[in-house]
């Protein structure tokens, strides 16, 4: 089972908010999820990441894959390297 660390569409139409999510890769993108470890505002200004970078690390290490753009944020937020 491939597992992705991915964002999760919980806001209305032109207000995206989002979750950060632990996911099997087969399943949509606001469908089903293993784990919510944190949650993303764009709109906000500065925009707001939270995330739980321990429970990031310990996913990582089962072998979990962050998209591109949570990567970027990890990154952006000093969670990753």
């Amino acid at each position: 089972m491939a597992v992705k660390i991915r964002l999760k569409r919980i806001g209305q139409k032109k207000q995206p908010y989002y979750r950060v999510v632990v996911a099997d890769a087969r399943s949509p993108r606001d469908g089903r999820f293993i784990e919510e470890i944190g949650h993303y505002n764009p709109l906000a200004d500065p925009s707001v990441f939270t995330v739980d970078a321990e429970k990031v690390k310990d996913w990582m290490k089962k072998g979990a894959q962050p998209t591109d753009t949570v990567r970027s944020l990890l990154k952006k937020n000093g969670v990753l390297e």
